[in-house]
């Protein structure tokens, strides 16, 4: 079936004038009032063209590219401008006509796919639903469609991988699946909002690759929202920087990344990176894990494989591996969540029970962690006070003032202040919860905390001061980190040793200076060589590069 000619003739596909979002909050004890989230906004997108929408944590990016489609979060809503799509304004459309155009003219790649997916059906029927619906192909065309995106998004098993559900596969499969999804029906407009945020660097390359040939091949326009300056200068024809849903400056993309002309984008581009100098292990490890193996499914998938790493009193291990070597799993078995099959994990000199449910509260209390999806890690219904205050009430008996007098103190470390503590994780955006997460963990006061890639959702900024923040709270409270992360540039800012795992087994382990310097491994070479450059025409260059190098083996 093939796909319905578009009649607009004209180049210019989006065109969104003067917008204006509001949304109405509910102080306690304190009459309704409306805030503004973007203040008359407007920006002109052309046919196979791609925008990168640059800012901060609540800048409103993801606000704005949901609005494209005729859409407001829970509690948010467009008050004032026009969003144009192929010519018509759309928020003149009604709701049926609203519906129609998403999923068919206008498609979107959320942050968190894990909260994105039914998990109670399987990928494929997921992926080709909006082509059905919209009549733009039979099952048959759209799953072999599907199933060539697959291919392309570099995901393993493409001719069968669709028939799993989505907690069958990593957090960096789901996102690649939840752009297939998108690119299926053939859009004329797709929102992506942080699509590569859960992925590893070498993952990265062949999804960010593959997005540049779908804007090519089919003339499809992108507003490309994300917080990784060096990635948005690989993707986009132009960016547009935004502060407090404002813009600050809207230019090409060589011009906004080698010259830009306001400082709040300079700052922007000019991230320093942290120094952090090595530490050297002392004679006792604080958290010793020795010859674990783990699986899924009863013992069917090893996912773990005879892993052994230690980490000592005041210092940061970063594990770092593509999507699916094991990182996350590794976590897993430490806190109890999956217990090990064989092996050992000694803490503070003790034996840690297997499984979570045998451990005691002390335990519970010093051995913490922040997990990767923000999204899926909240209580929808509890407020962000309830949430940091839980643990303070929990195990410490805090209560009424008191804990909240610390909430507030946390929520200030965050760089987020006592103005969030009423608010709903629906009212945050994807930074803001994940900092919220952050300062959860903060509140038990915990000797050890694995943080799951807990900078990925936040901009350079941001993810500079948490990351400033967490070396601080080392250093005065002695606190251990286990950092599971695909970012290299914040692997050499934050750790002391690095473990480096590949298909669920560790294939380079020391300290950092060891592990960073040649000769490398294949792998590591790989890793090393994936991570983004804030340069103008990377991408092109890392692709020819492994090129060469597949050719060369």
């Amino acid at each position: 079936m093939a796909k319905p000619e578009v009649k607009q003739k004209s180049d210019l596909l989006l065109d969104i004038r003067n917008l204006r979002l509001e949304a109405k909050v509910f102080p306690p004890g304190e009459p309704p009032r409306t805030i503004t989230l973007v203040h008359d906004v407007s920006l002109t997108l052309q046919r196979g063209k791609v925008l990168g929408l640059i800012g901060e944590s609540g800048a409103g990016k993801s606000t704005i590219g949901l609005s494209s489609m005729g859409y407001g979060r829970g509690g948010v809503k467009i008050t004032g401008g026009e969003v144009i799509i192929n010519g018509r304004d759309i928020l003149k459309s009604g709701k049926s006509g609203i519906r129609k155009l998403r999923g068919r003219e206008v498609c979107y790649v959320a942050q968190s796919a894990a909260a994105s997916f039914n998990p109670a059906h399987r990928l494929m029927d997921q992926v080709v639903e909006a082509s059905l619906l919209h009549g733009v192909a039979t099952r048959a065309e759209a799953e072999k469609r599907a199933v060539a995106l697959f291919k392309k998004l570099s995901l393993p098993n493409p001719e069968t991988i669709g028939d799993r559900y989505p907690h069958q596969v990593s957090g960096g499969q789901l996102q690649r699946v939840m752009t297939a999804m998108a690119l299926c029906s053939e859009p004329d407009l797709i929102v992506f909002d942080e699509p590569t945020t859960a992925l590893d660097v070498t993952t990265q390359i062949d999804v960010l690759a593959a997005i540049k040939d779908a804007i090519r091949d089919t003339g499809v326009a992108a507003l490309y929202i994300t917080h990784d300056l060096a990635v948005v200068a690989q993707v986009s024809d132009e960016i547009m920087v935004l502060r407090h849903g404002r813009l600050v400056e809207w230019g090409g993309t060589r011009q906004i990344i080698k010259e830009p002309r306001q400082e709040y984008t300079n700052a922007l581009v000019s991230v320093h990176e942290i120094t952090h100098e090595e530490q050297k292990p002392g004679a006792d490890p604080f958290l010793s894990v020795k010859n674990v193996t783990a699986s899924y499914g009863g013992g069917k998938v090893k996912v773990l494989k005879n892993v052994s790493v230690d980490i000592y009193p005041g210092q940061t291990l970063a594990v770092v591996g593509e999507s699916g070597s094991g990182k996350s799993t590794l976590a897993r078995a430490i806190t109890g969540l999956l217990p090990p099959e064989e092996g050992s994990i000694t803490f503070s000199g003790r034996m840690l029970a297997n499984r979570l449910a045998d451990r005691p509260k002390e335990d519970l209390q010093q051995l913490q962690m922040i997990y990767q999806m923000a999204d899926v890690a909240m209580n929808p219904r509890q407020t962000v006070g309830t949430i940091i205050g839980r643990p303070l009430e929990f195990y410490f008996g805090m209560k009424g003032r008191e804990r909240d007098a610390r909430v507030n103190e946390l929520l200030d470390k965050i760089e987020m202040g006592k103005g969030f503590i009423d608010r709903y994780p629906a009212e945050l955006s994807g930074g803001q919860k994940q900092r919220v997460c952050i300062a959860r963990s903060l509140a038990a006061k915990p000797k050890l905390i694995i943080c799951d890639e807990v900078t990925s959702a936040l901009d350079p900024l941001v993810a500079n001061g948490i990351l400033k923040l967490l070396l601080e709270l080392q250093k005065e409270e002695q606190v251990a980190y286990l950092f599971i992360t695909h970012d290299l540039a914040t692997v050499k800012s934050i750790a002391d040793s690095i473990a480096v795992m590949y298909r669920g087994e560790v294939v380079r382990y020391g300290p950092k200076s060891q592990v960073l310097a040649p000769p490398f491994d294949a792998y590591t070479d790989l890793l090393l060589s994936s991570v983004p450059e804030m340069e103008i025409g990377w991408l092109e260059k890392a692709i020819k590069g492994r090129r060469m190098a597949s050719a060369g083996n």
